[in-house]
């Protein structure tokens, strides 16, 4: 059996990577002869697949952001083409991805209509709206829809798509952290210090946009406390130098955790930290489930955001998956004028100071285990893909 996984960005390569660990088991239990194809990244390749195409560096959030990586897309777009000619698989699994994974389903659609479509972790079309209510056309296409959230299961079912839900895949990752003074020792900071995580990018993009405010108010929140010790997982293999710099040149005292390091350091990294500060995306589900407190941040150029507000008509209630999941803002959120060092640096201040603010994220991110399904999602969900293929 010859299956092509199409992802991309860093969250995507981590999410297709536990997809395939659980495909390789559940074909070795059904005595399946399994090839395994990937769009996505290294985590996907040292989990068992063949990378056609490296895709984690080409993320990009709006219009005018993404012009740089046309040229490198359509390259990917071309290896695509030729592989999808010369060994056509028996299904394709879209992880996530949206613009890249939607015009590959509907390519897939309209030339090799035969071909199976399973689209895991799908847009989230549930939560947000273009114009008057406008989605995707992804029930189109797609064969099997398999839901990481029951609204989303709901949502594409009502409009006649063929769903399951299989539950969030970060509850598959839940591990048991170390104590809060092992991780101490592991990450070289003294007992009195506390932790401050930034989380600032898995596009080049973030780096430009997010990266310099994240690191100016952890210049005013060292300021208001010398105690407070920073440290920033990389996120993209290359992105260690630039952050660096910017924490230099924001006077902050701190250090980047080089990507090859963040996995091991991270249980480590989540025991310890009194509070992060990021990006919207996995991380803030991540963090939630590790019970981090976190605010959370965003900004685009002010043409993309006046095109999507004005034009598009972008509407989304939420930024944060967490909030979008509870409906309600749990999480501080921060975006374009107000995403500010001083806005940022106050916010986090009432979060490390008010146990009462506190206390009332670290409760909601118990309610928001209850939304999430239960352990065994990507078993779920490779058990799902395979009995779709063998029919």
């Amino acid at each position: 059996m010859r299956l092509l996984i199409s992802t991309g960005e860093v969250s995507g390569d981590l999410q297709g990577s536990l997809l395939i660990k659980a495909l390789k088991c559940q074909a070795k239990n059904r005595s399946i002869s399994l090839e395994l194809f990937a769009l996505g990244g290294p985590r996907m390749q040292a989990a068992g697949a063949e990378l056609i195409a490296d895709t984690t560096p080409i993320g990009a959030i709006g219009l005018f952001e993404a012009l740089p990586l046309v040229w490198p897309t359509l390259k990917i777009q071309k290896r695509v083409d030729n592989f999808l000619k010369k060994t056509p698989p028996d299904a394709v699994v879209l992880i996530d991805y949206m613009g890249p994974n939607i015009r590959l389903g509907n390519k897939l659609r309209s030339t090799q209509s035969t071909i199976p479509i399973i689209y895991y972790i799908a847009p989230q079309e549930w939560a947000w709206r273009l114009g008057e209510g406008g989605t995707t056309d992804l029930i189109s296409f797609t064969d099997k829809i398999l839901a990481i959230f029951k609204k989303e299961a709901d949502f594409y079912r009502d409009r006649g798509g063929k769903v399951t839900w299989v539950g969030h895949p970060m509850i598959d990752t839940l591990k048991p952290l170390p104590s809060r003074a092992e991780a101490y020792e592991k990450l070289g900071l003294r007992p009195e210090e506390k932790l401050l995580l930034l989380f600032p990018a898995s596009r080049s993009q973030e780096i430009r946009y997010l990266m310099p405010t994240l690191a100016k108010a952890a210049a005013l929140l060292q300021k208001h406390d010398p105690l407070i010790n920073v440290l920033v997982p990389a996120g993209l293999q290359g992105f260690e130098d630039p952050i660096q710099k910017i924490l230099i040149d924001s006077g902050v005292s701190g250090r980047v955790i080089p990507t090859a390091d963040t996995d091991e350091l991270k249980p480590a990294l989540l025991a310890a930290a009194s509070l992060a500060l990021g990006k919207s995306g996995t991380v803030n589900m991540e963090l939630a489930l590790n019970r981090v407190p976190q605010i959370v941040g965003y900004r685009v150029s002010r043409l993309t955001a006046f095109i999507a507000k004005k034009v598009l008509r972008f509407n989304v209630a939420h930024i944060s998956p967490v909030n979008l999941l509870l409906n309600q803002r749990l999480i501080p959120e921060l975006l374009q004028d107000e995403f500010t060092p001083q806005s940022l640096a106050n916010c986090a201040i009432r979060l490390l100071e008010d146990s009462s603010f506190r206390t009332r994220m670290l409760q909601g991110y118990e309610i928001l285990k209850n939304h999430l399904g239960s352990p065994g999602v990507t078993e779920r969900a490779a058990s799902e893909i395979l009995d779709l293929v063998e029919r």
